[in-house]
């Protein structure tokens, strides 16, 4: 039996489906479409419109899957029509299957003089006219045919992720295309009864509001004639008024609805569809905005609006208009959303530096907020890197993704690292894309975590991921709600307006202090190998290059490259973005991701090169006296060369012998003995300087393990936990080979095969180096199969260090609450360090050149105690959304160190950039540290002014003393942001000038990051 709420609920819901959505319009004539389909990749509109169009219909099929449609409208508004300019629209469906926005057929539309109108997706398929009756009209629409990748969450391999590999049968049919006179009553009444109808469902059953509400909708029926909607909705809207006018209460939940379009740099799409995807998207803010004066729109990417400064420069200069106006909104201050678990320090500070330079220079914007609502968790280093951009706030809602549990508030302060706190907010609805439905504002209110302290939430609404941005209807929504019996509050505005009510509501936060680690999306750190590495050796050569830049410009007068430099940076950071880097994407993405990392390799080699000639000139030839030097541009000295100096490198003490005794070979450099068993695996580890033993008794180092990897829902994105029952020891060579036998070097190389694939060791130590190396080689070809490396490591301890940008983070590896147990799989930079427990300078460091996923375990000891087991994660090759994801050829270097954190450091820093040959004059390094700082980068400034910029940070977590020591005369040493605009001194103590040179004297805090700016001439 129905309860009579879900009898009227039923008559409500017909009611709205037979009489009023199809009353919205209230006449359509048919208009004349011609096409034209691109033969290849986009066209510019001057190109697509010069082209022959043919005649074509309803029905029409076209589209290989990324293809383009071009088709031309035209015709007349029927002068018999009794309508107002602004009620007259073309309705366009190039082809829309379901209603998805963002993840099919798109189109952007065109005034006949290349203006753009407005984006056309499911949902927002009109195109306002402003013509009245007898006016005829000429529209272009750009259609993409863009592929649904995702469609059905079924994270299936498909071919649809490379142009070449898509069928090439069309993949869309055109459908209505009219022109149209719009009821705006009828309209309006469908929003009414939506908000309505939505608030109703949300209050309890019992409610006196809830049977309010829906006496008030069985009302509205009553008062439609269904033979005549047209003439009697505004009786349906006069039902409807009073419950629409009752106020809300003084407690009601406060919402900021904030317009919002997350736009996906690339993911199920190229970089290049993405252009257009912002073109739309703006287009139809900006309409949208002409249409209603209350939008207000925020955009958080300074790259995607570059893009449509380069490729639309009409619609930027309106974007521009409104951004004076205040009301299209730059914010998060950053070049792209990026990742920021993976980005090294240098490039995620340049992601605020180049997204903020961006948007003051060109829009006259200081953003002030970090916005990065999808990202896959948050590094405890962003606090102190976005106060050091001006930036005070923080906003994701990603973590209402965990999967065990749950963040416990939704306003707070998030404290990093050296201790820098940020204002954070976590959207409370739980999306980015929100509708601003009565559904969403009521989750909002109840789900909000901090009620008695704040009663304050921002919700960012529109259609989003694949773009499309807010609509009429959303707005339309907003009204409704802004102050209703029922609902929480809505008032459309500006973030920085969120912020400071929200910061001002709740003076005494509550503290979350580290990072904020995301219990999902575990497989980021480590899917798409090759991408990864391009990442990391980007980095590094851009490291170099600017190092050696500035010192050929201080030394020689050289030209400093600064654009050559700041376009390979923005190529990089294009590439962080949150669903490149990690690994998420379609294959399309990663095909251009690697061409531009060797793009960026030749360019960036060309300016090292360059620098070095200018500096060290022409190498030694034959029969020159002179000794080759080497140019070391670690912050750290390497084999007597000093850090970010050419020299001759002095050759290590002693040798390397390499023993056969029994089945093991025994490697000793005076530093280390290792001991290698019959299969190549490191049996012991031993310090000879302390006689202490790594590897606990009965394990093997440097072991290869194959696990099966097949998550539960995102192939790319997530490792479960149940991979740990589902692993194999590849413990047996096929072979080892002793390949250098001592001297200055002993190499042992192993070969093991599993299923088609090949996995290849070369374990070596050289003469002088506390460190042993190990090359682990990879042609793969298994799918949904995961390859990580353990090192057992004789400690006993409960954590492990794990660097990250400007420092490290002290992670728990046993399990004692759901919050560590959910943390089974971690990210690091250049190193893990485990240790005794009170013994941070003992210890084992596992470098690498190119992994970032790890897991860190504890396991009993033989004869009492703990170990731990340290294992990267090379290799995941998941199937969705790229099938040939990590297939082929692979190269990771490891450097087992034994000590402290400090040595780790080292090693990190050796292993990722190593000294390169240079010419055969020595170079003196602009800059030296004494004391625990360590320098991240040297350059000269932004300004173009010559002045050097120096950025260091204090790199173990521990109070220091600094001295940094300049080569070069030096007028002025003065510590600034991330911008290099001057701040309070708050780590420099004294600076002491000289003819040549300068000493500038610090105090750092643990992990404190400080860029100086050393202004160069004579004081």
């Amino acid at each position: 039996m129905l309860t009579h709420h879900q009898s009227v609920q039923l008559r409500v819901d017909r009611f709205v489906r037979e009489r009023l959505e199809p009353a919205l319009v209230r006449a359509a004539a048919p208009v004349r479409l011609e096409a034209w389909e691109a033969p290849g990749e986009p066209v510019p509109f001057a190109d697509a419109v010069a082209q022959p169009f043919a005649d074509v219909g309803p029905g029409h099929r076209w589209g290989r899957a990324w293809g383009t449609l071009w088709l031309r409208l035209t015709g007349t508004v029927p002068a018999e029509w009794d309508a107002e300019a602004a009620d007259v629209e073309l309705v366009v469906d190039p082809g829309f299957v379901g209603d998805s926005v963002g993840f099919q057929v798109e189109a952007l539309a065109y005034t006949a003089d290349g203006r753009t109108l407005k984006g056309i997706e499911p949902k927002n398929h009109h195109v306002r006219l402003g013509l009245a009756p007898g006016e005829a009209f000429e529209v272009y629409v750009e259609a993409a045919a863009n592929p649904n990748i995702i469609e059905g969450n079924t994270f299936a391999p498909t071919v649809l992720g490379r142009r070449e590999t898509a069928p090439d049968e069309p993949t869309y049919a055109l459908g209505r295309v009219a022109v149209v006179h719009r009821d705006v009553e009828v309209w309006e009444l469908v929003q009414d009864v939506a908000t309505v109808h939505g608030l109703a469902h949300e209050l309890p059953e019992a409610s006196p509001r809830r049977a309010e509400l829906f006496a008030a909708l069985d009302a509205t029926v009553d008062a439609v004639d269904p033979h005549d909607v047209h003439a009697t909705a505004a009786r349906g809207r006069a039902a409807l008024a009073d419950v629409l006018s009752s106020p809300a209460a003084r407690s009601a939940h406060r919402v900021y609805a904030v317009g919002h379009a997350h736009i996906d740099s690339a993911w199920l799409w190229p970089v290049r569809e993405t252009v257009r995807k912002c073109a739309r998207t703006f287009s139809n803010v900006l309409d949208l905005m002409d249409a209603d004066p209350d939008l207000v729109f925020a955009c958080s990417s300074a790259q995607q609006i570059a893009w449509i400064q380069e490729r639309y420069p009409e619609l930027f200069e309106r974007i521009r208009a409104r951004v004076d106006e205040g009301r299209f909104v730059p914010v998060g201050g950053m070049w792209v959303e990026s990742d920021t678990n993976l980005p090294g320090s240098e490039a995620m500070a340049r992601q605020f530096v180049e997204g903020t330079r961006y948007f003051l220079e060109e829009l006259g914007v200081q953003t002030t907020e970090v916005w990065l609502p999808d990202s896959f968790g948050y590094s405890a280093a962003l606090p102190q890197i976005a106060r050091a951009a001006g930036a005070g706030y923080f906003l994701t809602q990603k973590l209402s993704w965990n999967e065990v549990n749950q963040f416990p508030h939704h306003t707070f302060d998030w404290e990093g690292i050296d201790g820098t706190r940020i204002f954070a907010h976590l959207p409370p609805v739980d999306t980015y894309n929100s509708m601003l439905s009565p559904s969403e504002l009521a989750h909002t209110e109840r789900n909000f975590a901090d009620k008695g302290r704040a009663n304050t939430s921002l919700v960012p609404f529109g259609f989003g991921d694949g773009g499309g941005g807010p609509t009429r209807e959303m707005m339309a929504a907003a009204r409704r709600a802004a102050s209703l019996e029922g609902s929480p509050t809505v008032r459309v505005s500006r973030p920085d307006d969120f912020f400071r009510a929200a910061s001002e509501e709740l003076e005494l936060r509550p503290v979350w202090a580290g990072e904020l680690y995301l219990e999902s999306h575990r497989g980021t750190y480590t899917s798409q190998a090759r991408v990864k590495r391009g990442n990391r050796r980007s980095e590094a050569l851009l490291h170099e290059a600017e190092l050696w830049s500035a010192t050929a410009s201080v030394r020689t007068g050289a030209a400093y490259p600064a654009e050559r430099l700041r376009s390979a940076w923005r190529t990089v950071l294009l590439n962080q973005f949150h669903d490149i880097l990690p690994g998420s994407s379609i294959g399309w993405v990663y095909d251009q991701a690697e061409e531009e990392y060797r793009r960026v390799e030749r360019e960036l080699e060309a300016v090292i090169a360059e620098a070095l000639a200018a500096l060290a000139g022409p190498p030694a030839g034959t029969g020159d006296e002179r000794a080759a030097t080497v140019a070391n541009s670690s912050p750290f000295a390497v084999d007597g060369v000093p850090a970010f100096g050419v020299g001759v490198p002095r050759a290590g003490d002693g040798g390397v012998r390499l023993e056969v005794r029994g089945d093991d070979l025994v490697l000793e450099n005076g530093a280390l003995r290792v001991v290698l068993d019959e299969n190549g695996l490191v049996r012991s580890l031993v310090d000879l300087a302390t006689g202490r033993e790594s590897v606990p008794e009965g394990t093997r180092g440097g072991l290869p393990q194959i696990f099966t990897d097949t998550p539960r829902r995102f192939d790319a994105w997530d490792v479960d936990v149940e991979y740990r029952r589902l692993g194999q020891d590849l413990d047996v060579a096929d072979a080892v080979e002793v390949v250098e036998r001592g001297g200055r070097r002993a190499a042992v190389r192993t070969t093991r095969k599993v299923g088609s694939s090949v996995v290849t060791q070369t374990i070596s130590l050289e003469a002088g180096r506390r460190v042993l190396d190990m090359e682990t080689s990879v042609d793969w070809h298994e799918q949904q199969k995961m390859l990580k490396l353990a090192f057992p490591v004789d400690v006993h301890t409960s954590s492990a260090r794990s660097e990250i940008q400007f420092g490290h983070v002290e992670r728990p590896t046993h399990t004692n609450t759901s919050w560590d147990e959910a943390r089974f799989e971690t990210v690091a930079h250049r190193w893990v360090h485990v240790a005794d427990a009170g013994n941070p300078g003992s210890g084992l460091g596992v470098a690498n050149d190119a992994t970032y996923g790890h897991d860190v375990t504890r396991h009993a000891r033989r004869g009492g105690g703990t170990y731990s087991v340290v294992r990267q994660t090379l290799l995941k090759a998941p199937l969705f959304p790229d099938p040939t994801a990590d297939q082929g050829e692979h190269l990771f270097r490891t450097a087992l160190v034994p000590g402290g954190v400090a040595a780790s450091v080292e090693a990190g820093y050796r292993l990722n950039l190593p000294p390169r040959p240079a010419g055969a004059e020595g170079v003196a390094p602009l800059v030296a540290v004494d004391g625990t700082a360590v320098v991240e980068t040297v350059k000269l400034a932004e300004d173009g002014s010559g002045d050097v910029v120096v950025r260091l940070y204090e790199s173990l977590g521990e109070r220091a003393d600094v001295v940094l020591r300049a080569s070069f005369a030096a007028r002025e040493a003065a510590e600034t942001d991330l911008l290099e605009r001057a701040t309070d001194a708050s780590a420099v103590r004294g600076v002491e000038r000289a003819p040549d040179g300068a000493t500038v004297r610090l105090a750092l805090r643990p992990f404190q990051l400080v860029t100086l700016r050393l202004s160069r001439g004579e004081a």
